[in-house]
């Protein structure tokens, strides 16, 4: 495959995950299907973007296919009605946590921009 090619494939199949994260939230929406089926589609679908990526022998977003899993756990915990507040960690924690996960990854794109 050539890289022209590669870019197309990429460009397309990031074009059809977000046309279709856009429609199932759509969906979700419009039939008030709730948080957990909503959370769930979503890492459904990132996480198949990422398998067609492999499929089509692309590189794969590693920080896509991360939040693919955890979108996919966090719709299964509130489908089966696990709450955080249970666990021995504080409830204030995730929120935290991905604070610092949103800052970290602005952060090295900050670190790794192009120098001219």
């Amino acid at each position: 495959m050539t890289i022209e090619t590669g870019q197309v494939l990429t460009r397309m199949l990031d074009t059809v995950g977000w046309g279709l994260f856009f429609i199932w939230a759509g969906i979700v929406f419009l039939a008030n299907a709730g948080w957990g089926v909503g959370l769930l589609g979503t890492g459904v679908i990132l996480l198949g973007a990422q398998g067609a990526r492999s499929y089509f022998s692309l590189t794969v977003n590693r920080f896509a296919l991360m939040l693919g899993i955890f979108f996919a756990m966090a719709g299964i915990f509130r489908l089966l009605d696990i709450h955080l507040d249970k666990a021995p960690i504080p409830a204030w924690a995730l929120p935290i946590l991905l604070i610092v996960l949103g800052v970290a990854i602005l952060a090295s794109l900050w670190l790794h921009r192009p120098r001219d």
